[in-house]
């Protein structure tokens, strides 16, 4: 099945050229709708779709097979189950958040007591170098992990042979990349104060961009390098799913996907992400994807603009449209998709690809030595692999010489087998470069849905974690689509000992390992979702700081 949104035609219908892509809009019809189409395959309300010709097409035909569209009925009826509670998971996200800021800046439930008593109640601030995520509360952790043999061994003139020969084994590497994702949830403050003062790194830059899926600035990225001055390393990291935001769930479980001619197909919500189209206007796709935004391109390479006054190195942006850490919006002045504020897809400097790559381009001129990782924890994750796929895609062979690796973490899949092949093409030799690690039974790597009628496929060195952190290098996870009947039972008996296992941490690995109530709490919810809570930072963590390699054939418990 191939859907797409499409551009309009000259007699008023919808053009689509030669794109070909698949779009599943959830939104379009009602649960009538959704039973006849799971009946009947009638798919006019739910999906649209272009073959690639000339042609007008406005829906697909008729019949299908049965277990597509069984997939595409659960994929709506979740969409349409997170949309229904998005508002009130958006209320309860903001007040957990206070409240546990509260919490931690008046020293808990009974600091909090004496401070009421006594008239001292510190009140939490929104977007303040104190306020930490929901996320940051579940895993506490700020240092790295032996950050003086990191820092010591990036200096080192040996330090890229090093990485090669020990690649998903070099922890330290592996450790940053997993608390730069983790870090990425914060804000821009939160990040600043953690680079310079904790990992005594140098914090470039914050960017929030626009995504035009969830029609604000919403894709958030940070870059760090490990010095100001010759730097040997630059780090990329992109900010995951947020646990109380639908419109991430939303994409997560999404199945829309574009097909970029050579590459393969890729998942469409992804590439929303990071500016390079708009389901509302398929042309717009490949406007960004093949004319390589040629307007930006002149931006990019013009020297006489002027440098951001925060930022470490001069970039494209005037201080007007700069979104960074110089100029942070609050969540109630974030762009939309109405009124005078609309935003338009033809002004690159606001969109995450764009943004990112003139930044590491300038970065990488200045520091002639330096090599960049771009990591990510979940929707991160995506963004982390798409980011160098399209730097191929539009031949930055220059900048993707100087890339030491991607690492991503709980990621999910972004595209088709085509798409695989081709990157692998280009990140395995001579060396392995992309490395993707899988903690357990987390839900986000299973998604979007994997079988032999659907195209979604991993690609690149899967990096296994089992629930006794015991690592292993395979193709594919365990359960690969989650839902598979006889992995039910373990997937709760896992949950169960993820539960009892988080009251020892802290007597078998030591103080830092010690899990604090609000990741208890999750492991209960665990008994009940027991892949949303297999998708917390605290187990990547763990599994990057404590894993032990196996030989022997693995196991999924």
């Amino acid at each position: 099945m191939e859907v797409n949104e499409t551009a309009t035609s000259k007699n008023g219908g919808e053009w689509t050229g030669d794109s070909r892509f698949l779009i599943v809009n959830y939104q379009a019809g009602g649960i009538l709708d959704l039973m006849r189409f799971v009946r009947s395959g009638n798919s006019d309300k739910f999906l649209h779709y272009s073959d690639g010709g000339t042609g007008v097409v406005e829906q697909l035909p008729r019949g299908g097979d049965p277990d597509h569209r069984w997939v595409i009925f659960v994929s709506i009826i979740v969409r349409k189950l997170i949309a229904i509670f998005g508002k009130p998971m958006e209320w309860f996200g903001y007040l957990l958040e206070f409240i546990l800021n509260l919490l931690s800046l008046n020293g808990n439930f009974f600091g909090l007591f004496y401070n009421i008593l006594h008239g001292k109640v510190l009140m939490p601030q929104r977007g303040s170098e104190t306020f930490i995520s929901a996320i940051g509360h579940l895993d506490g952790r700020i240092d790295l992990y032996k950050s003086e043999t990191l820092t010591k061994e990036i200096g080192g003139p040996d330090f890229w042979q090093k990485n090669i020969q020990l690649g998903i084994g070099h922890r330290v590497l592996m450790d940053l990349c997993m608390m730069a994702s983790k870090l990425a949830y914060e804000n821009a403050k939160v990040v600043q104060n953690v680079v310079n003062i904790h990992w005594k790194m140098h914090f470039v830059d914050f960017y929030n961009c626009w995504n035009d899926f969830e029609k604000e600035m919403s894709t958030q990225v940070f870059i760090l390098c490990d010095k100001p001055k010759d730097a040997n390393l630059i780090v990329i990291s992109f900010r995951g799913t947020e646990p109380f935001d639908a419109d991430d769930w939303i994409t997560d479980f999404d199945y829309s996907w574009y097909e970029i001619p050579k590459l393969g197909k890729v998942h469409m919500g992804f590439l929303e992400a990071l500016g390079l189209g708009s389901r509302a206007k398929a042309s717009t796709f490949h406007e960004q994807l093949f004319m390589n935004n040629q307007n930006f391109t002149k931006l990019e390479n013009d020297a006489t603009i002027a440098p951001s006054e925060n930022s470490e190195s001069s970039t494209m942006f005037s201080d007007s449209d700069e979104q960074s850490v110089s100029d942070q919006s609050p969540e109630s002045d974030r762009l939309t998709d109405t009124g005078s504020k609309k935003f338009k897809l033809d002004m690159p400097e606001r969109t995450a690809y764009y943004v990112v790559r003139s930044k590491l381009k300038r970065l990488l001129n200045e520091h002639k030595n330096a090599k960049f990782v771009v990591t990510g924890h979940s929707l991160g994750g995506a963004l982390a692999i798409l980011f160098p796929t399209i730097l191929v895609l539009h031949e930055e062979m220059n900048v993707m010489e100087r890339l030491l690796g991607i690492y991503t973490y709980g990621q999910p899949r972004v595209g088709n087998r085509q798409l695989g092949r081709f990157m692998e093409a280009h990140l395995e030799h001579p060396v392995p470069k992309y490395f993707r690690v899988v903690y357990s039974n987390d839900l986000v790597p299973r998604l979007p849905y994997d079988n032999k009628t659907f195209l979604f496929k991993h690609f690149g060195i899967c990096q296994y974690y089992n629930s006794l952190y015991v690592e292993q290098n395979v193709d594919e996870e365990p359960n690969r689509n989650y839902f598979g009947l006889r992995f039910l039972i373990p997937l709760y008996l896992n949950a169960g000992w993820e539960l009892i296992r988080s009251f020892t941490m802290g007597h078998m690995y030591g103080a830092e390992y010690e899990e604090c109530w609000e990741s208890v709490v999750l492991r209960v919810l665990g008994l009940f979702l027991p892949g949303v809570s297999a998708h917390s930072p605290v187990d990547y963590v763990n599994s990057v700081r404590l894993g032990t390699e196996r030989s022997t054939q693995m196991s999924s418990f």
